[in-house]
């Protein structure tokens, strides 16, 4: 926002016509020197270094000026504070919302995973182990890892050498007090 704009209309007004009649007066000054003599015009510097009545205007309004100017920052500030705290209050119904999600997700995926762990343990060894040998050997070892030592250990001696290679290192990867990867 510029000065202009945020005086209010007859602040404008006033100053445009003192402005004007300041820029009359100066060029009147200079042209009557001009026509007296190279003496006089050192007069007329003179007499302009006095404040005159434009300048007398603008000292005695700076303080209103600022003033105003300060008020519409202030406007200003607060409308974007406000606009801040909406935004605030969104992402945080938004950050609710997700949180309620996620746990929503995470309590279906522990049944899901507790109901696998279930069918693989009243699964035939030699059927549940061809079955674990097709899936992710991430979700093999973790779905062995679930069951009863005993079952796992049927169902991995019942895979293949390699199969049941790779299974047993990434569990006991996993049980390791420090980060395997």
């Amino acid at each position: 926002m510029t000065a202009s704009t945020s005086l209010p209309l007859a602040i404008r007004r006033t100053g445009l016509l003192a402005a004007s009649a300041a820029a009359i007066v100066l060029m009147t000054g200079m042209a009557a020197s001009a026509q007296q003599g190279a003496a006089e015009p050192m007069a007329a510097i003179t007499a302009a270094s006095e404040p005159t009545e434009i300048e007398r205007f603008c000292s005695n309004i700076a303080d209103v000026a600022r003033d105003r100017r300060y008020a519409l920052q202030r406007q200003e500030l607060e409308t974007l504070q406000k606009d801040i705290d909406q935004r605030m209050k969104a992402l945080e119904e938004k950050r609710a919302e997700y949180e309620e999600w996620l746990k929503r997700r995470e309590d279906f995926l522990s049944r899901i995973e507790d109901n696998v762990v279930k069918i693989y343990s009243t699964m035939k060894p030699d059927a549940a182990a061809e079955r674990l040998a097709e899936v992710n050997v991430e979700v093999a070892a973790g779905i062995l890892m679930k069951l009863e030592a005993r079952k796992a250990g049927v169902i991995l001696n019942e895979m293949n050498r390699k199969s049941a290679a790779e299974l047993t290192r990434i569990m006991a990867a996993a049980t390791r007090k420090e980060d395997p990867t």
